[in-house]
């Protein structure tokens, strides 16, 4: 291990993405980290605090997992980048031992801004854990991401809630610019960790193009489309997709953050995204919603009370395998722990192998659109 930074992983760092397959816009690629090839377009579950809630690394890994997403405001705040750092980073303090992915916090910001001030120079804000103020500036995220040791790291950035007014969509993106700049010089292991930018501008066309343009020159590793799935509806998403995903690099990962309903995956990789999280699958999971081929089914209803099927039939998982749908809603009717447990890892199995199969029907020539649900 590196003395210098002992998150630094233990192999030769391998870094770069390779597209293997087109249909239309949709694509296969390979995107090369220290911790192992990732077959996209992908899903990531979402660690926020370095842990998937409820779920093993071995069970993720069994359901399909190639990615996690941990958060860097959270890690910051408790336990601390630093001690991290020290215990091997996220690698060796979490027992995942594949590729991390870590957001900048810039999204946790915008979600607990009633706790925040956001100045040109950065945001300062009081810990939701003890009060405590912090400022956090572009260098500090990288930093911190620096010392958890994540294969994949996000550029800081401003995301406004929708729907905005075009001088606070203008403001965010101008801040944007900046903070991507500051974050690329700032970034301390360009050998090892890709560091991506991040496209805001909300739902406004122009806004989006403008913010692109100004990084694009930046040469990031990764470009992400932030700022959507956060109060707009469907259609303005899509079409923010439309006019924003075709001016990026071909030859650089995309990656849409924060969404991942079923639908939302098929309609944004048919447009040209590789990289997707979200919390919806553990999160639906431990409220007793589930998605199945049957679409999307309350296991608390009455009516899988005397259910003695799985809780969907063309699932492999599992929750799928060993369970009925009337213990696992006895499971959720009694607060047993198992019943989330169980419906986080069905949702979570879901959309991954969702996802893979729609690489499959990429690589076969057919359309993302082709692939049910």
């Amino acid at each position: 291990m590196n003395e210098a930074n002992p998150a630094a992983p233990r192999t030769n760092p391998a870094k770069g993405f390779e597209l293997v397959a087109q249909t239309g816009a949709a694509r296969a690629g390979l995107l090369h980290t220290p911790h192992g090839t990732v077959e996209t377009p992908f899903f990531m579950p979402v660690g926020t605090r370095a842990a998937v809630r409820g779920l093993m690394p071995d069970q993720l890994r069994d359901a399909g997992a190639q990615v996690l997403l941990a958060n860097a405001y959270h890690l910051l705040l408790r336990p601390g980048d630093e001690t991290v750092r020290d215990l091997g980073g996220l690698h060796g303090f979490t027992g995942w031992d594949g590729p991390w992915l870590t957001d900048s916090g810039g999204f946790q910001v915008f979600s607990l801004a009633d706790l925040a001030k956001v100045t040109d120079d950065g945001v300062r804000f009081r810990s939701p854990i003890d009060g405590q103020h912090h400022f956090l500036r572009p260098e500090d995220s990288i930093r911190i991401q620096n010392n958890l040791g994540a294969d994949v790291i996000m550029a800081f950035d401003e995301c406004v809630r929708l729907p905005a007014t075009d001088d606070a969509v203008t403001k965010a993106v101008d801040r944007t610019i900046v903070w991507a700049k500051r974050s690329r010089d700032a970034h301390a292991r360009p050998d090892d960790q890709h560091l991506f930018g991040i496209v805001q501008g909300g739902t406004n066309e122009a806004e989006r193009e403008r913010c692109t343009e100004a990084l694009l020159p930046l040469d990031f590793d990764g470009y992400a489309v932030g700022g959507l799935s956060v109060g707009e509806d469907r259609t303005e998403m899509l079409r923010a997709l439309d006019h924003g995903v075709p001016l990026l690099p071909d030859k650089r990962p995309r990656y849409l953050m924060g969404v991942g309903k079923p639908q939302d995956l098929i309609d944004a990789i048919s447009r040209g995204i590789d990289m997707f999280d979200c919390v919806i699958g553990t999160r639906n999971g431990r409220n007793a919603t589930v998605f199945t081929s049957e679409g999307v089914l309350h296991l608390r209803n009455r009516r899988f009370k005397l259910d003695t099927g799985p809780i969907d039939d063309r699932c492999d998982c599992l929750a799928c395998r060993k369970f009925t749908r009337a213990y696992v809603r006895h499971l959720y009717m009694s607060n047993e722990m198992l019943g989330p447990i169980l419906g986080s890892l069905h949702n979570t199995h879901y959309l991954l192998h969702l996802v893979k199969r729609i690489r499959a029907a990429i690589l076969d020539g057919q359309a993302p659109e082709t692939v049910r649900l």
